[in-house]
């Protein structure tokens, strides 16, 4: 059993009709039709949604995801339509909302890797392979790929695992020229934000982004690039061959499975609230991820 510990009542705002609760985000739809995204600073862990929040990490993901879309969009469009906040919704809600147009999803997590780690890794250390992809023998944990390679999984509800699956699974349920477009797209877009991680002293291990059409045209949707999305290791501890220091949620992913949780995590019971120490080592971490990759102070 997983998914959330408390599941929270989502907001009733006149004009907009509530669509979804996911593990972050809370989805609308206005009286245009648009899309209303609103993320929260909800944490999620191990396919758990925790008790307790991290204080402005809704709103680092939502800058960040701008950011990053201004720098992806002569290679592919995006879903953002407007940042104002709706009329009658919560003073909250700003800066972390964002209008967008709605599409029609392709059900399928684009992922492209150029370091194997995570499922990855695993899979690699059972058949040498990742999603069906043939890899050279002597690689590690953190290891450079030779190439990057898009390794697609399906999209999973609340509190279900994504299942990494192979091209041609996914060239199967959405035709091969689709598949063909979602790979070539996913790592263009993976190659380009390696190279200005890089020159801004990251790794970009690997990341995950939703597509979905807008008529005919391919656009990317949801966040892009984010510490929630991604993993970040900074390029100057880099050592393959054991896990990474990273800009990410690895403080709370640690803590739970310490024996200072008291969490069995191969148990059925809830994941308790994080401690205060936790809840402040991530957030610095989420906002090291901001500051470094854009430049720009978060305050």
């Amino acid at each position: 059993m997983s998914g959330f510990v408390e599941k929270p009542e989502p907001l009733q705002v006149p004009g907009l009709v509530h669509l979804h609760t996911g593990k972050v985000r809370e989805l609308y739809r206005n009286d245009a039709g648009d899309l209303v995204m609103v993320a929260s600073d909800r944490m999620s862990a191990y396919d758990w949604v925790l008790p307790t929040e991290i204080p402005d990490k809704g709103r680092v993901l939502t800058r960040l995801s701008l950011w990053w879309f201004d720098q992806l969009a002569d290679l592919v469009p995006n879903h953002v339509l407007s940042t104002e906040l709706p009329p009658g919704a919560p003073a909250d809600w700003a800066g972390r909302t964002l209008v967008c147009k709605s599409l029609e999803m392709v059900p399928v997590e684009c992922v492209a890797r150029g370091y194997l780690t995570g499922s990855g890794l695993v899979e690699y250390d059972a058949s040498r392979t990742v999603c069906g992809l043939a890899l050279p023998e002597g690689l590690v944990d953190g290891s450079e790929l030779p190439a990057p390679i898009f390794t697609p999984a399906t999209k999973a509800a609340v509190g279900e695992h994504d299942e990494n699956v192979s091209y041609e699974e996914v060239a199967r349920q959405v035709g091969a020229d689709t598949a063909a477009e979602l790979r070539q797209t996913t790592l263009a877009v993976y190659a380009r934000a390696r190279d200005i991680a890089r020159e801004r002293g990251i790794i970009l291990a690997d990341t995950k982004f939703e597509f979905g059409f807008d008529g005919d045209t391919l656009v990317v949707a949801d966040e892009v690039l984010t510490p929630d999305s991604s993993r970040f290791w900074p390029a100057d501890r880099w050592q393959p061959g054991r896990a990474q220091p990273s800009y990410d949620k690895q403080f709370v992913r640690d803590w739970l499975t310490s024996p200072a949780s008291g969490w069995d995590r191969t148990s059925e019971r809830p994941p308790p609230a994080l401690p205060q120490q936790v809840v402040d080592a991530t957030r610095g971490k989420y906002l090291e991820a901001y500051e470094l990759l854009t430049g720009l102070s978060w305050s």
